[in-house]
């Protein structure tokens, strides 16, 4: 499902317009995104959380050239944990 079958799904369900489901959609994503830009973390109970987590410097091995060693910059990258309900749901 991309983002515009998602906004078709919910737009569906609710019985809103798709063009007042997108910009719900776009600004709850936006808000998730300025909170892990900040450093925060998101939870969303029986969901998941999604959080940035801290990636140290390190060394690495160029595939192309097995012998050359390349040098990996720290960095931040955007995780998401899924939440035990959610788990549980796509188990079943």
């Amino acid at each position: 499902m991309n983002k515009s079958e998602l906004v078709a799904a919910v737009a569906a369900k609710t019985g809103f317009t798709k063009k007042d489901t997108e910009i719900t959609v776009n600004e709850a994503l936006n808000a998730i995104e300025a909170e892990l830009k900040k450093g925060g973390k998101v939870q969303l109970i029986g969901f998941g959380t999604f959080e940035v987590k801290s990636r140290k410097a390190r060394q690495g091995r160029n595939p192309q050239k097995p012998g050359e060693v390349v040098k990996i910059p720290a960095s931040k990258a955007p995780v998401f944990k899924a939440g035990k309900a959610l788990k549980d749901t796509v188990n079943k």
